[in-house]
């Protein structure tokens, strides 16, 4: 190799080196190249995700108040019945029995009664007139035995004879009317007779309710979720036999995290899902939370309504997966929540709203405090201090966690879509939801 060319050598070296520093000076003086958000605006929407299961709002079981043996039972457990129908039929041939020789002992007693209303007072309103007939014979017969003895015609054993024939007819007399006026409609015979009546009439009555006994129905529309009788079985009082759970609007109960109740509202829209028909969602909103918490579990027990008619496939106790909306933005300024800067140690946020980001301007990092909004479990809603357009750094991108406020940085642009989160509530997994339920949860 000659001399020259061994010259051209080593100056282009040092020309490549010369090179090489420069643009690692030109890179230093630059910054460090950061990857940046661009703010936006993009609907945000906040969630929570728990079990819930299916609930009646009322269930209860069926069983028979006189001991006795089955005869029917007409119904098997997943039946839907009507009020009034008869579930469980008892042998009732001695009760039948009963009611008629009661039924008939009414109709003795219905019949006695008109015979004091009819042919009774007939009767005695006759003898009634046949005694006062007598009465005025006799009392004729004492004034002229009277005036013959005074005559000297008769004797004084004649006048006594006379007035005892006038004494025994009025007695007579006197008991007539007594039975006249007790066979009158206030009377004693007619009430006698009203009051034995009414006595047959209990004992219908009595007989009835004892055969009604025998024929177990059903209180409500409802439907039959456990049988536990067979025909032939000797039943007793105090067993339950059926077991129902009664029509009504189907309601969700689901036990929810007390840290997650500011979250909570009546009539919040909620997305429902069953493990075994993950493609079969329905709608739900909020109906109720409870005014106490469960202080062993820390849960509050949250009720929801169903928006439309209940699917087929629900069942009582099935469990499922709820998605509530909590919060809903549809055109919000949203930062993803490791733009966030961590707050130094020890210290304390001035306001439970505001933090810290860092922001480029012009070609240097600034530190900008904003005030937040809705949050969710990767985004948040910033409310003041950051435009659109504005370029906020990433923490998680490169080295900028050890950026300083005012340092040099170049910025690079990445893309970045606000997505739920993949977590969900009360320690659940997000795939027990189904893949179509997404599971953001807030704060």
């Amino acid at each position: 190799m000659t001399t020259t060319r061994r010259y051209a050598l080593w100056l282009l070296g040092a020309v490549l080196l010369l090179a090489g520093l420069l643009v690692a000076g030109v890179a230093w003086w630059r910054g460090p190249q950061v990857e940046v958000i661009e703010m936006r605006r993009a609907p945000l929407v906040r969630t929570l995700q728990f079990s819930a299961r299916v609930a009646t709002l009322s269930r209860v079981d069926i069983g028979s108040t006189v001991t006795g043996r089955v005869d029917q039972v007409r119904v098997r457990e997943g039946d839907v019945v009507q009020a009034g129908d008869v579930l469980v039929q008892l042998e009732d041939a001695e009760l039948r029995a009963a009611l008629a020789q009661a039924e008939a002992a009414a109709q003795q007693a219905a019949a006695a009664l008109a015979g004091r209303r009819g042919s009774g007072r007939t009767a005695v309103q006759a003898t009634l007139a046949q005694t006062e007939a007598t009465q005025r014979a006799a009392s004729a017969a004492l004034l002229r035995a009277q005036q013959l003895v005074a005559q000297g015609f008769y004797s004084a054993a004649q006048l006594d004879d006379a007035r005892r024939a006038a004494a025994v007819a009025d007695a007579q007399a006197l008991s007539a009317r007594a039975q006249v006026q007790a066979s009158q409609e206030a009377g004693t015979d007619v009430a006698q007779a009203q009051a034995q009546l009414e006595v047959a009439r209990a004992a219908v009555g009595a007989a009835r309710a004892r055969l009604a006994q025998a024929h177990l129905r059903a209180p409500l529309d409802a439907r039959v979720l456990v049988r536990a009788v067979e025909p032939g079985q000797i039943v007793q009082p105090g067993k339950a036999l059926l077991s129902l759970a009664l029509a009504g609007p189907t309601q969700l109960v689901a036990q929810v995290d007390e840290r997650f109740l500011d979250q909570l509202r009546p009539d919040q829209n909620a997305a429902v899902v069953a493990d075994a028909f993950p493609d079969r969602r329905f709608a739900a909103r909020v109906l109720s939370l409870a005014p106490a918490v469960d202080a062993q579990r820390g849960a509050i027990e949250v009720k929801f309504a169903l928006t439309g008619a209940p699917p087929a496939f629900l069942r009582e106790d099935m469990t499922l997966s709820v998605e509530v909306q909590t919060g809903r933005r549809d055109a919000a300024l949203v930062l993803p929540q490791s733009a966030l800067r961590a707050l130094a140690a020890g210290s304390v946020p001035t306001a439970q709203d505001v933090r810290d980001v860092l922001v480029v301007q012009g070609s240097r990092a600034e530190l900008r405090s904003v005030r937040l909004g809705l949050h969710t479990l990767g985004a948040v809603e910033v409310l003041d201090g950051l435009a659109e357009g504005d370029q906020v750094l990433q923490r998680s991108a490169g080295k900028e966690g050890a950026l300083r406020p005012g340092q040099r940085v170049r910025a690079r642009p990445v893309a970045w879509t606000p997505a739920a989160g993949a977590n969900a509530g009360n320690g659940a997994r997000a795939e027990d939801a189904g893949s179509a339920m997404s599971n953001a949860m807030g704060r």
